[in-house]
């Protein structure tokens, strides 16, 4: 193998990576609306039970999020085009970044948060975990802002994200977003 094709960055991104991408976006899309909506519900089993699929996405997310960053040790990203300023090229490894740390602190948060509001998380109904901190009214309600802040500023980030990914396809007609969505690849004639 030439020294050429060793530096090669590749043109998509793997299947186990997009694959991981698209589940991690499904279960956010899943657990923020849940979120908000099960947030001001009076107490009620139901209540609980979205709790706990809340939780269950949450646990997930996080899980999922060092698997991604495992694989991304070994697996390179795709190469952004040449033609992209600088300053756009930053912008994308800074909010990927942006994005990786937020998948893995707003699960981290929400556990934190239960654990100081005195309920264990239980994956699945299965594996309980363990509490992080011990019960304490005022830090389980700072966690609460704080858990809350986080998923907001993740919302903006996502909206950022999703934005410039339809910029690059529609008005740059580059092959950014095809390096998650292969089957939108350009074909040279």
């Amino acid at each position: 193998m030439s020294r050429e094709h060793e530096l090669k960055a590749p043109v998509s991104y793997t299947p186990v990576a997009i694959g991981l991408h698209w589940l991690v976006a499904l279960l956010i899309f899943f657990a923020w609306p849940m979120g908000v909506y099960m947030h001001d519900l009076p107490l009620s089993p139901q209540k609980l039970q979205y709790y706990a699929w809340h939780k269950w996405a949450g646990v997930t997310v996080f899980l999922l999020a060092i698997l991604r960053l495992a694989w991304r040790t070994s697996h390179p990203a795709p190469a952004l085009p040449e033609a992209m300023p600088r300053w756009q090229r930053q912008a994308a490894t800074g909010l990927h970044h942006l994005l990786y740390l937020l998948i893995l602190v707003i699960p981290l948060s929400g556990w934190l948060m239960s654990s100081a509001k005195g309920f264990q998380t239980v994956w699945f109904g299965l594996v309980p975990l363990p509490d992080l901190v011990g019960k304490d009214k005022e830090l389980g309600e700072l966690l609460e802002e704080v858990h809350e802040a986080l998923n907001f500023t993740l919302l903006g980030i996502v909206g950022v994200h999703v934005a410039a990914a339809i910029k690059h396809h529609l008005v740059d007609r580059d092959d950014v977003l095809s390096r998650m969505l292969p089957f939108l690849r350009r074909r040279e004639n």
